[in-house]
C-alpha cells in the first residue's frame, strides 16, 4: 500500500474549508483509494454511478442527498453531470450539514460543467498516478519505466506491466472517449496518439501530424486537445518577456505518464530504454512531472529563442520565477542557455535536475539537484 499523505491531507484541507471538492484524474489513477480512506464504502453516504445499486438510489437525486450529514461521496460523477445542479442547491443550504467529495476522471466537459454549475462553490483537485516523494527515490528508476499509474507500477514484472498500460490505452480509446462523446475513429485517434509519442518534448506543429493522418491542422489541433482534457498529454506554454530576441510562441507537447509514453514507442525493459532515442526527452518529461506533482506553483512555462536559448520549466508564484533545466548526465554544468535566461528573464535561481546523488551549486545563482532529492527538503520556490 503506496501511502499517498500529501494528496490527503490536501483533500482533508480541501473539504474543511469548501462545501463540494472535485478530485479529478485520469482513471486508474488511484481517486477511489483515496476516497475509500476517508469514508467506508459500506456507508450510506457513499455513490459509485458504476454500480446499479447506487444509480437506482440516485433515481432522486434531491431525496437521497439531502438528508445526509458528514462527508458524502459520489464517485464517477461524469455518468451523471446532472447531479451539479443538485449539488448547488443543497451546497448552498444554512445550515450546511454535509460536506460533498465527488470524483472524476479528467474530461474537458466535466472541468467545465463543474466550474459553470458550481462557480464559488467547488474546488478542484487534480492528481495523477503516483510520484516520486510516494513511492521513494530508491524506486525511481522503475517508476520512470513504467510510469506511475498504480497497477503499471505495481505490476509484478516489466512484462506485466506493459500489458496494462497497453490494455488501460485500448479502453480509454474504446470504452471512455466514447462514453464521453467523443466520435473520433479508434484507429485514427491511437496513431494521433502514437504521433505525440514521437513529438515528445518537442515545440507543437500540427502541420505534419495533420499531413499524415489526411485531417486539417484545426482538426489535429483539437485531437490535441482532447487527449490534454482526459490528461494524457500536456501542452506546456510558452513564457514571453520583452526583450529584442525572438521568442517561440508555440506550445511544447508531453505524454504526462512516462510509462504510457514508452508503451506508444514500443519501450518494455530498462534496456531498452537507455538505447532508444528518445531517452533523453523521456527523462525531461519525467523530471517535469515529477516537479509540477511537488511544487506548490500559480503557472508553469517553458523558454525558447529562435537563437537556441532554451529553459525546459519556469515554475511562476507571485513575484517570484525559477528555471529548471533537466539533464541526464554524470555531471551538469552552466550552459549559454541557463546565462541567456538568467540575463534576460530575470530569474530568482536556476536547478539542474539530474539523476546523481549530490546537491551543489554551481554559482550562486544555479544550482544541480538531485531528482531523488525532491521534495525532500524546502520547495523550491520558497
Amino acid at each position: 500500500m503506496i501511502n499517498r499523505k500529501d494528496i490527503l491531507s490536501h483533500l482533508h484541507d480541501a473539504l474543511r474549508r469548501s462545501r463540494i471538492v472535485l478530485l479529478a484524474g485520469p482513471r486508474q489513477s488511484g481517486k477511489t483509494t483515496l476516497a475509500r480512506e476517508l469514508l467506508d464504502p459500506e456507508s450510506l453516504n457513499y455513490f459509485d454511478l458504476e454500480d446499479p445499486l447506487s444509480l437506482g438510489r440516485l433515481e432522486e437525486p434531491m431525496t437521497a442527498l439531502r438528508p445526509l450529514k458528514g462527508l458524502v461521496v459520489i464517485d464517477e460523477v461524469q455518468r451523471r453531470p446532472e447531479l451539479f445542479s443538485v449539488l448547488r442547491v443543497l451546497a448552498d443550504r444554512k445550515e450546511n450539514p454535509a460536506r460533498f467529495l465527488v470524483l472524476g476522471s479528467a474530461t474537458g466537459d466535466l472541468l467545465r460543467q463543474s466550474s459553470e454549475s458550481l462557480a464559488g462553490r467547488i474546488e478542484r483537485i487534480i492528481i495523477g498516478g503516483f510520484g516520486l516523494t510516494e513511492i521513494g527515490s530508491e524506486n525511481m528508476q522503475e517508476l520512470w519505466l513504467r510510469g506511475g499509474f498504480p497497477l503499471s507500477f505495481l505490476a509484478r514484472n516489466d512484462e506485466d506491466s506493459h500489458v496494462w498500460r497497453k490494455s488501460f490505452v485500448t479502453s480509454l480509446l474504446e470504452r471512455d472517449f466514447p462514453n464521453w462523446n467523443v466520435r473520433i475513429p479508434v484507429v485514427a485517434l491511437h496513431r494521433f496518439w502514437t504521433m505525440i509519442a514521437h513529438y515528445h518534448g518537442q515545440i507543437w506543429k500540427a502541420t505534419d501530424p495533420a499531413r499524415a493522418l489526411g485531417v486539417s491542422e484545426s482538426t489535429a489541433r483539437r485531437h490535441l486537445d482532447l487527449l490534454s482534457d482526459a490528461l494524457m498529454v500536456r501542452q506546456l506554454q510558452p513564457y514571453f518577456v520583452n526583450i529584442k530576441k525572438r521568442q517561440v510562441k508555440s506550445p511544447k507537447v508531453y505524454i504526462r505518464d512516462s510509462g504510457i509514453l514508452h508503451h506508444l514507442l514500443g519501450i518494455k525493459t530498462q534496456v531498452e530504454l537507455y538505447s532508444h532515442p528518445k531517452m533523453g526527452a523521456s527523462w525531461e518529461g519525467f523530471v517535469i512531472e515529477q516537479i509540477l506533482q511537488t511544487e506548490n506553483y500559480d503557472q508553469s512555462f517553458f523558454w525558447a529563442t529562435h537563437q537556441g536559448a532554451e529553459i525546459d520549466l519556469i515554475l511562476r508564484r507571485g513575484t517570484n520565477l525559477i528555471g529548471i533545466e533537466c539533464k541526464r548526465k554524470d555531471v551538469p554544468k552552466i550552459t549559454p542557455s541557463i546565462k541567456h535566461a538568467l540575463e534576460d528573464l530575470g530569474l530568482k535561481k536556476v536547478y539542474i535536475v539530474y539523476p546523481g546523488t549530490k546537491r551543489f551549486h554551481l554559482s550562486e545563482m544555479v544550482e544541480a539537484l538531485p531528482l531523488g532529492q525532491l521534495g525532500q527538503e524546502e520547495r523550491l520556490l520558497d
